[in-house]
Order: C-alpha cells, then structure tokens, then sequence
C-alpha cells in the first residue's frame, strides 16, 4: 500500500490543453502494475495466500450449528429419587468446577404471622457452624476448598450452595448434608445474628423497590401467608427463640422436600453415591398431621399508599394476578413482558428504542425507570409492572403503562410478537451461562414443576405463540380485572383507585 500512495503522487504538471504523450502514458501504466504486483507480493509475505470463497463457506458450515441443533446438544439432566424420598439431579459437562445445591420447599408461605422471619434467621444461621463443626470452622472449611458458599430465602424456597472444584464434589455434598442435619444453633450465635438481621432490616428499607414490592404482597394477599415479607417484621425478629428455630428446620428440613442438584464436571452415579452416604440419615417422617400444606392465597384488588413528600422520586408498582408456575400461560405473558420491554435513562438509543413505551418515556421524560415482571407462586402469581417517575409525571406514566396493556389486549402485532419471542429465546439461554445457574434451574424445577424442563421444550412452547394468543392470554388476566396497586414516595399525583380500575378497560363501539 505503501508503493502506490508513492506512485501516485506528486501529480505530474501538465498543460489543460496539451495531451499526455503515448510513452508517458505507457511509463505510468507499468508504474500501476509494479504496484499491484508489489501489493500482491506484500500480501503473500505478511499473511499468505488468500482462502477462496469456497473455502471460507466450508469452513463456517463446518464451525457453525444452528440455534435448534445447540439445544439438542444440551446434555440431559438426571434425577434418581432415593429411598428416604431425596432427589438427587445432575447435568454433566466438561467444566473444571461445579455447583452443588440443596433446594428445599420452606419459605415464609410456610410460616404464621408469629414464625415469620424464622426461614431467614435459620439462613443466616447455617452458616455460623454445625455440631461436626462448631463456630467459623464450617466457613473456615469451606474456603480452605477455595470455594464459594451462598444461600437465600424467598417465600416458596430456601436454598443452599457451594461452588467449587469438580474433584471436591464429595467433600461438597458432605458439607451440605453437615448443614442441614446438624446445624449447631448456638445461643451466642443467635444472638449475634439476632443484631445483625436487625441492621439489615433497617438497610433494607433504604431499598425503596424492595419496599414497593412488600407492599404490593400485602395488599395483593392481604389476610394470606404470601402478604408474609421473606426477612419477617422487627417484633419477630426480636422475639424468635432456639426452639422457634428448632421445630422450623424439624418440620421443612425433610428429605421428600430436598433436591441435592448438582451442574459442571462431576458424575451423577458419583453423586448419587454421596447423597446415599450422607443424606441417608435425613428425617423423611412427620408426627401426626404435622405434615405442612399450603393455604390457598387469594387476591384482593387494593392499593396501599406511603407518601413521603421528602422523598424525590416515586416507585410505583401495579399488578393483576398472574397464573401459578405449572400454567401454560406463563410464557404467554412472558412474551407479552418483553414486548412491553423495559427502560432505564442509563440506556442508550433515546427515542429509537423497540419498546413503544420506552420510547414514549424517552419523549416525553415520563419515568427514571420501569420493568414489568410476573412473579408466580405455586397457585397464583402477580403479573403488573414497577416505575420510578418524578412526582408530576405520574398520572402521564401510569396512563400511557396502562394503555400499552390494553394494547396487548386488543391489537397486539405479529412482528411485536416475533420481537418478544426472540427477545425471550436470548434470556432463555443466558440462564446456562455458568454451573450455578444451570443448577439454580435444576433445583427450581424440580420444586416448581416436579421435573426438569429442557430448553427444547421451552423452545417449542415459545414458536407455538402468535399475536392471536397473545392477545387471549392477556384479554384473560389483564382486562377489566381489579388491580394491586402499592406507591411510596411523593405520590400526591397518583390517582384514586376507581380512576385506575376504569382504564383496565376500554369503552368500544
């Protein structure tokens, strides 16, 4: 490249109307040829020959396997149901790590209004040592496998994992059975944990989501144990004993309501061995009618209002109710959340977003923030959006969020829908980025659905779903049906109740 940017100048002086002799015509036309050959020949030096057209079609026919034939090729999960009723699930895949995870069907649903909080005071106290391991040696143990330890509670679920090395898988299950079965419940311990359950909670109310969504359960289920929060109140907290913790774990900590899942480079045979070692011993009977059972959970269409004019902007959040997680309709409102889409003011794009209603928020400054969610349970689920606007752009907000569900109610589009289900496809797959993911699914699964879903299945459900169901599905959950509605902050614009109840539908002619 270098030789014809020198051949080409500088331009030769010549007369407008005098032509170019026939020999200098001829000296510039070798001088392009030495060029082109010197670039040739440059080429050929640096990276070598070039690979026909052919050959790079051939080669990406044989590098490249499409979207269908990847989710063929996900390895298959495998569930074997010991005697004392522990499922143990597996995926197996080359990787030099792997998850191992016990999920357990326990939950604030599963507590009263004097128990509450109890699942999250017992989270914060399998990890504070076991009667094999008393204090931090359980810790201590854990990162001397250079190992990740981790836990959480919601209101259906408790679970418990650790990420560590393929080869330490054994010693991993090991740990988890440890946890479980033989968890100490020291007093000094659970008063040291009493004082920082407390610190969290009065964290936790900075979290203004958090606290919108809260609310939102408790006038959603109002009277139910869903209206339950997952940390407890403060009075609970303040009041739960050793016994209190005790008969929580003697009556949700049963084999029947674990799954053992494990994901990444380990051998189900290998871990079913290891569950059968150390989870043998796991009670599987109850005394009496002492087996626990979940309360139908009925909605309520209400709001709950905390204004706080010293707050800058508003969270919002409004919901129907949704299906449970079993119900085929699930993935239809799926699509229909991704249609809606969701926005942030840190998003690039302004007012060429895909979303209608991000657009219009763009436009027309309506809202920091929203995102829809559909949030289901065992029997029920809420299924609305959440915002965070200024105070005088509230009412714009909530008109233009309602009318984009009416939208999906009447006149929902096929390329809207093709969007959605793309859209719905790449979040499908994101969830198998990682071993702890693919496990949180295994273990979730088999709770939720009493089986492991593969990601073919999902597929087939998500390209059977055109505009017309779309359409149907939301008719059936969002039209003229009584919302939750929960708002904190400056919320003076908000309307009252029945003007929001009356844009759930539209008068047509």
């Amino acid at each position: 490249m270098a030789a014809a940017r020198t051949a080409a100048a500088p331009p030769l002086r010549r007369r407008a109307a005098v032509p170019l002799s026939l020999s200098l015509r001829k000296r510039k036309m070798a001088a392009r040829s030495v060029c082109r050959a010197g670039r040739a020949a440059g080429w050929g030096l640096l990276w070598g020959p070039r690979p026909s057209a052919a050959l790079l079609t051939l080669t990406r026919k044989r590098g490249a396997a499409t979207y269908a034939q990847t989710l063929q090729n996900i390895p298959e999960t495998q569930v074997t149901t010991l005697e004392n009723g522990l499922r143990v699930a597996s995926e197996e895949s080359n990787q030099p790590t792997c998850t191992v995870g016990l999920w357990i069907e326990a939950g604030s649903r599963y507590e009263d209004a004097k128990t509450n909080g109890a699942g999250f005071f017992m989270e914060h106290m399998a990890f504070k040592g076991t009667k094999k391991r008393p204090g931090s040696a359980f810790e201590k143990e854990v990162e001397n496998l250079g190992a990740h330890l981790n836990g959480y509670t919601s209101r259906e679920q408790t679970a418990f994992y650790i990420k560590a090395l393929s080869k330490d898988m054994p010693k991993v299950v090991e740990l988890l059975s440890d946890l479980v079965q033989n968890c100490a419940l020291e007093d000094s311990q659970i008063e040291k944990e009493r004082g920082i359950i407390l610190q969290e909670l009065k964290e936790m109310d900075s979290n203004l989501t958090d606290v919108t969504f809260d609310y939102l359960h408790a006038t959603a289920y109002q009277g139910t144990a869903l209206a339950h929060t997952v940390e407890g109140t403060t009075e609970n907290i303040k009041r739960l004993t050793r016994a209190d913790l005790a008969s929580y774990v003697d009556t949700h900590f049963k084999a029947p309501r674990m799954v053992l899942a494990a994901a990444g480079g380990i051998s189900h045979r290998e871990l079913v061995d290891a569950a059968k070692q150390h989870f043998t011993g796991a009670p599987f009977t109850y005394k009496g009618d002492s087996v626990p059972a979940l309360a139908h959970c009925r909605f309520t269409g209400s709001e709950i209002r905390a204004r706080d004019d010293a707050l800058p902007l508003a969270h919002i959040a409004l919901a129907v109710e949704g299906p449970g997680w079993a119900d085929p309709d699930n993935v239809v409102l799926n699509v229909a959340n991704a249609i809606i889409g969701r926005y942030d003011r840190t998003f690039g794009g302004g007012k060429n977003q895909s979303s209608r209603l991000a657009a219009l928020a763009v436009e027309h400054n309506l809202c920091h923030s929203f995102e829809p969610f559909n949030a289901s349970y065992s029997d029920t689920g809420l299924f609305g959006f959440h915002f965070v606007s200024d105070p005088l752009s509230i009412d714009d907000m909530m008109f233009c969020a309602q009318r984009e569900w009416m939208r999906l109610c009447t006149s929902t589009t096929e390329s809207e829908v093709t969007r959605a289900k793309n859209c719905l496809r790449n979040a499908m797959v994101a969830q198998r980025d990682g071993t702890t993911r693919v496990c949180e699914n295994i273990g979730s699964h088999l709770l939720h659905y009493g089986r492991c879903i593969p990601l073919e299945e999902w597929e087939a459900r998500i390209s059977a779903i055109d505009a017309r169901m779309v359409r149907d599905v939301c008719s059936k959950y969002i039209y003229d049906k009584c919302p939750a509605i929960a708002a904190v902050g400056p919320i003076e614009q908000l309307l009252d109740y029945n003007r929001i109840r009356s844009a759930m539908y539209w008068v047509r002619l």
